[in-house]
């Protein structure tokens, strides 16, 4: 008789996502994820005038930041026919890297890292063979036995105090745990540094967009003016801190970040590159344009689909294109999801004919078990051609892969070549947490050659924007559009119809809703659910195998989470770890 138990929140910042397994006989048999917050910004934008609404959407997540800004103004800019100019494109793509970069790294050592780290095994490393793992690993200069010894007697102290804080409700000593004291005091030591190193790195955010969180940007460019010369503007001082910021960001990445997540792969290779693949469709709409943003051709991430049915047959090299316009591929189902369309439970529209029209006949909160043969979410079940799809860095990679692009092949035939494994094993919880970190170090190069290329187009121009996109005279009767951005989580679309100045309707198809979402109504799970299928969990109390699983996407759905009842009165705060 299968057992269900439930995780509820999965994540350990960003809130409101709830798993519930079924399983039987020690493996999970079925899966059910749940978003548990509405979002409903779409009806705030609603006749507002589309360049205004970057502002608003952006305030969406404040974690991988910018990027639904960025989206929210490619897609104003797709509306009109708005180019924008060069400089403005390569600080964007900088804007993006530099988010990737932070965001990838405090992913790994934050949010994930746990749940192959056991905290309290460090306290029992050997200071000495600490060092010297360290130093095999890489040249990273703070491995001497000082400086491990020096932290683990403020890992004792910290616990002997009592204020263990996040790691309070850790599964720690759970078996299911390899890595040995002196890796996992290898791993604290830089889980810490990182804590310390990431908010270098958004910095580069403040000086291109103003500030972070949120940075500001602008239809037709980005609202930055470059002087070289000029106190108050981005002159060559704040040019040359970006620069240093990237090659300190490459610097870690290399010597600390791909390090570790080797040695934390040779452990776990075995068992986690067989367990975790989930539903074997693979969706990237591609990024990082180097010849504007209408020459997908030229984009450092390609843009396209890797499907099931040729990875089951041993094909990875076919890539399918995809058309974010067509009303024939991407829709947007709500059978199992707390909202209604007028067409009815079983209806799928294109996001520019999506509604956001809540439907909430749920279990009130606090309670045992969703109801799963009716709506159990907040989120809504996308589709490409009434398929399934994973988004994110596993997804990008694997397109790239497909496609033959060079960098991302040889990185990728490179990494399994040194841990001896075949490409299958990226289908895998271990692979999704590999691709990232492989995606960073890639980035971490790019940012860099576009910051070459700032310099070098400066001295040809210095025009940051494309008035066009304040000439209110370009605005049709009617107009719609599509923003295509790689948010670090995956394929994030924005979709905007206007009517003359407002916006008229405006849908967002984040990356969790492709990962995160509720079984359609023929059945076929999403990233998530199908993920968890077939993973052994060796104890329900303690169910580590599942949050490793679903912390290898990244889930992001929301900071916090406060339940009141319908006089206001507050019923219940979720606590996680």
């Amino acid at each position: 008789m299968a057992t269900r138990i439930v995780v509820d929140p999965i994540t350990r910042i960003e809130g409101h996502l709830r798993i519930e397994a079924e399983i039987e006989n020690g493996v999970i048999k079925d899966a059910f994820s749940s978003g548990t917050m509405v979002r409903g910004i779409e009806t705030i934008v609603k006749d507002r005038n589309p360049r205004d609404v970057w502002a608003f959407v952006g305030r969406l997540c404040g974690v991988c930041t910018g990027t639904h800004s960025l989206t929210s103004v490619r897609a104003v800019e797709n509306a009109l026919g708005i180019a924008v100019p060069k400089g403005a494109e390569l600080i964007r793509n900088i804007m993006l890297a530099a988010g990737y970069i932070q965001d990838h790294v405090v992913h790994f050592y934050h949010l994930h890292a746990l749940d192959w780290v056991d905290v309290v095994s460090a306290l029992q490393a050997d200071p000495m063979a600490a060092s010297a793992a360290a130093q095999q690993l890489s040249d990273w200069p703070k491995s001497s036995v000082g400086y491990f010894t020096d932290l683990q007697n403020r890992l004792k102290k910290f616990v002997a105090s009592g204020q263990l804080g996040i790691f309070a409700n850790g599964y720690w000593g759970h078996p299911a745990y390899k890595l040995t004291p002196e890796q996992n005091l290898i791993a604290v030591a830089h889980y810490l540094e990182a804590l310390e190193w990431q908010k270098e790195m958004v910095k580069i955010h403040t000086i291109f967009g103003g500030k972070n969180p949120h940075p500001n940007y602008l239809v037709g460019g980005v609202p930055c003016s470059i002087n070289t010369n000029e106190a108050n503007a981005i002159n060559a001082e704040r040019l040359a801190f970006v620069r240093q910021t990237l090659e300190t960001g490459r610097n870690f990445v290399n010597q600390v970040y791909i390090p570790d997540l080797l040695m934390v792969g040779k452990v776990y290779a075995d068992e986690w590159t067989k367990i975790g693949a989930g539903c074997l469709n693979y969706l990237s709409f591609g990024d990082f344009p180097t010849d504007g943003y209408s020459n997908v051709e030229n984009y450092k991430m390609p843009r396209g689909i890797v499907l099931k049915e040729d990875l089951l047959k041993g094909v990875l090299n076919k890539v399918y294109p995809v058309d974010a316009n067509s009303p024939d591929e991407i829709k947007e189902y709500i059978y199992h999801s707390w909202y209604k369309y007028k067409a009815g439970k079983e209806a799928g529209l294109h996001p520019y004919e999506g509604e956001t029209d809540l439907d909430y006949t749920g279990p009130r909160p606090p309670y045992e078990n969703l109801d799963t043969n009716r709506a159990y979410s907040w989120v809504k079940t996308p589709r490409w051609k009434d398929l399934p799809m994973e988004v994110g860095p596993l997804a990008r990679m694997l397109v790239a892969y497909a496609a033959g692009a060079p960098e991302q092949t040889k990185i990728i035939n490179d990494t399994l070549e040194a841990l001896k494994l075949p490409p299958t094993a990226l289908l895998s919880t271990l692979g999704r947490t590999a691709a990232r970190g492989l995606e960073t170090k890639l980035i971490c190069d790019w940012a860099i050659e576009f910051y070459d290329s700032l310099i070098v187009n400066l001295g040809r121009s210095t025009r940051m924007v494309n008035q066009d996109a304040w000439d209110d005279g370009r605005w049709p009767e009617r107009a719609k559009g599509v923003g295509l951005t790689e948010a670090p989580r995956g394929a994030l679309a924005h979709f905007i119809v206007t009517e003359k100045d407002r916006v008229e309707n405006y849908q967002m198809v984040v990356p969790t809703t492709w990962n995160a979402s509720p079984r359609d109504q023929k059945g076929q799970l999403s990233a998530y659910e199908a993920a968890l299928i077939g993973t052994p969990v060796y104890d329900p109390e303690k169910p580590l195998e599942i949050i490793r699983t679903i912390h290898s996407f990244d889930p992001c759905l929301a900071c916090a989470v406060h339940l009141h009842d319908e006089k206001g009165g507050h019923i219940h705060q979720l606590a996680t770890f």
